[in-house]
């Protein structure tokens, strides 16, 4: 845990914020800035800031967000539409948060990336 980093403050109760899914691995809440009608955040309990930092015992996690990913995309009612899942890798790729985490993009049409 990062004692500066939202994220694990949000995690650590110390920061107020919606859980919305929790399991033994990460969590997901919603963006303060969405950029889509549903814009949820996956975010591992583990704080990494990049995924050159990961060994082969992190994948499991990886997994366990994928599979956040899904159950969530279940819930807002995208999975059959589609839902677009992005991980942003410093800062020419626009990471504001220096956690790992994932975005879950949907509720309408995507425009193309780029």
């Amino acid at each position: 845990m990062a004692a500066d980093c939202i994220f694990c403050r949000i995690l650590s109760g110390e920061l107020e914020s919606d859980v919305l899914y929790r399991d033994d691995d990460c969590f997901v809440i919603r963006d303060i800035a969405p950029g889509a009608p549903v814009h949820l955040l996956i975010i591992p309990n583990e704080h990494f800031t990049r995924l050159t930092e990961l060994t082969p015992t992190f994948y499991p996690v990886l997994g366990s967000m994928f599979n956040a990913a899904q159950e969530m995309a279940g819930r807002e009612g995208v999975r059959e539409s589609g839902y677009r899942l992005i991980v942003n890798q410093g800062d020419d790729a626009g990471q504001q948060v220096p956690h790992l985490h994932m975005h879950l993009m949907a509720g309408r049409t995507l425009t193309a990336m780029g």
